[in-house]
């Protein structure tokens, strides 16, 4: 043990996964060998919890020169969808970028499966059922009072096996019999009270179509698929620390994985604030038309977060600062969005972009004239070079950065006041024009030629600084503002659709954007000043240009 330790003081920062991996290691219990999985039920998409789990397992493999596999626990015909494993495939390939598409399924399987329960019959181990559903319900007994054994129990060997390819073969309808484990009905743990391991589903599965009629229960096949597959560790969430003891006492009492069986760990589930996490939530907002689909901007699906704008290193970055722990805990989104902003910030090229446009005629700047001012591209990243903006007399700022009548210390225009056009001039209000309404829909301004930005000028200074997109030049731009998808914290399944944030998503439809972006292509991403980051969605087209906000320039999270 003090190898051990010892060994554990000279790595930095180890989660409590990786040093009984290292203690494994060192004993040789895996000669060395760390094979991970990532095992999906194919029955919705996967969200970002499933990309912490994504995220750990093809870490560790990677960390410890390991092996990682996709494996598809598609043992329920009911559920699965040819579409969903496309979906989970997508995901997993464009969050890890080296894997060599390992990609297997449970029902791959099946015979297997089949073969090793016979094995348990053939031991006394196992024994077919006619009990109900609700009968079996009733006899498994409570947390403070055993259950009692079904009066078939205790059938021959031969009839059991008898029966149970009898129920392979189709000779019996659904619920007529299931295959259960032969334990302890008095066993403290419900879980190994004989646990159910085959039931009968006359279903067509997605990959093995009509070839069986009776499939393998999740907790059975799990342990099986992992052994067969040769995993070492078996990292899943905590609700399965419970069922770790069955996983056991599969594998224990199968002839081929008594030997250094494969081990369950179990970790702490992701919940982020403000975000409802559960599958079958997001699939009945996505079924019921509260969301725009499985990828709508709003989900925390990783289909949601790839076409918003999130990228996968950032993803990854996000779980690797949340650790991996046993405490079930919330994070706060803001890490998520620290996450995302920390990544894009040196990436993304910096733009103008007016999203509520008011026109500024700079009445002593000619009619018809159009000059080109410099910009950096990222201040921060002077490698990403410079671009050049038309300028010319009549442009479009932010309806905000116009008040008539301003309070103390509003440093934008209002009559009177300078301010500095961002990459070009001096700009003074001297007028604006209202409609019929009492709005203000034009400001007028004149400018100073001597103040133009980088040519050297050191004159008197301006408090504020706006940005702006020439009129003439301009393209007309659709906008989507994503906010939160909850509104406050207190929800729970039963309540969830009545706490939806009605503001979650908001269009605007008028904005304007430098010329540029009309050469840029879906999937770029961008910071819009002052306004935060953005990228140009799939729904672009020639007609239409359309940008979704990935995530504003402020956080409340401090690292």
């Amino acid at each position: 043990m003090s190898e051990i330790n010892n060994v554990e003081n000279n790595r930095e920062s180890v989660n409590f996964i990786q040093k009984i991996i290292n203690e494994d290691n060192i004993k040789g219990t895996y000669n060395q060998r760390v094979h991970t999985r990532f095992p999906p039920e194919p029955n919705g998409f996967l969200h970002v919890g499933h990309a912490k789990s994504i995220c750990l397992n093809y870490g560790l493999a990677k960390k410890n020169n390991g092996i990682f596999n996709l494996r598809f626990d598609d043992t329920n015909p009911t559920k699965e969808d040819d579409s969903y494993v496309e979906s989970i495939i997508k995901d997993v390939k464009w969050l890890c970028p080296d894997w060599e598409e390992r990609i297997f399924f449970a029902s791959d399987y099946f015979d297997k499966m089949y073969d090793y329960a016979i094995e348990l019959i053939k031991k006394g181990l196992a024994f077919v059922d006619d009990l109900s559903a609700d009968e079996i319900r009733e006899y498994r007994g409570t947390l403070t009072e055993p259950g009692k054994e079904s009066p078939y129990r205790n059938r021959p060997v031969e009839e059991n096996l008898a029966l149970f390819e009898n129920m392979k073969n189709g000779v019996y309808g659904n619920g007529e019999k299931v295959l259960r484990a032969k334990i302890d009905m008095a066993s403290p743990n419900i879980n190994m009270r004989d646990p159910v391991i085959y039931r009968i589903l006359h279903e067509e599965h997605h990959n093995t179509k009509d070839k069986w009629c009776i499939y393998p229960m999740y907790d059975y096949a799990h342990p099986l698929e992992d052994a067969i597959e040769g995993i070492t560790h078996s990292v899943c969430t905590l609700e399965f620390e419970d069922h770790r003891p069955f996983y056991d006492w599969v594998l224990s009492n199968i002839d081929d994985f008594k030997k250094n069986p494969t081990q369950q760990i179990e970790f702490a589930k992701l919940y982020l604030s403000k975000t409802m996490m559960g599958k079958r939530y997001l699939k009945q907002m996505v079924e019921e038309g509260y969301v725009d689909g499985w990828d709508d901007p709003r989900m925390p699906t990783i289909a949601g977060l790839r076409r918003r704008g999130y990228t996968p290193e950032a993803i990854n970055n996000f779980c690797e600062s949340i650790g991996v722990s046993k405490a079930q805990s919330v994070v706060d989104i803001a890490m998520l969005e620290f996450a995302i902003r920390d990544d894009l910030s040196l990436k993304s090229p910096r733009t103008m972009a007016v999203l509520d446009p008011i026109k500024l005629v700079i009445t002593n700047y000619p009619e018809g004239r159009v000059e080109y001012v410099e910009a950096e591209n990222n201040a921060d990243n002077p490698e990403m070079g410079s671009r050049m903006i038309p300028f010319s007399r009549e442009i479009y700022i932010e309806r905000e950065d116009f008040m008539e009548n301003p309070p103390k210390k509003y440093y934008r225009l209002f009559p009177g006041n300078e301010v500095r056009l961002r990459n070009a001039y001096f700009v003074k209000c001297e007028d604006f024009v209202k409609d019929e309404n009492g709005n203000v829909i034009e400001v007028h301004c004149t400018y100073d030629p001597e103040t133009k930005s980088g040519s050297g000028f050191t004159g008197r200074k301006v408090k504020g600084t706006i940005h702006w997109v020439s009129a003439k030049h301009s393209v007309d731009a659709e906008v989507r503002l994503y906010d939160y998808m909850m509104e406050d914290e207190e929800y729970d399944k039963t309540n969830f659709l009545e706490k939806l944030n009605p503001y979650s998503k908001i269009i605007l439809n008028n904005c304007k954007v430098e010329p540029t972006m009309k050469e840029c292509s879906i999937g770029d991403r961008f910071q819009f000043m002052r306004h935060g980051f953005f990228i140009i969605d799939e729904e672009t087209s020639e007609e239409k240009l359309v940008f979704n906000r990935i995530v504003s320039l402020k956080s409340s999270y401090k690292r």
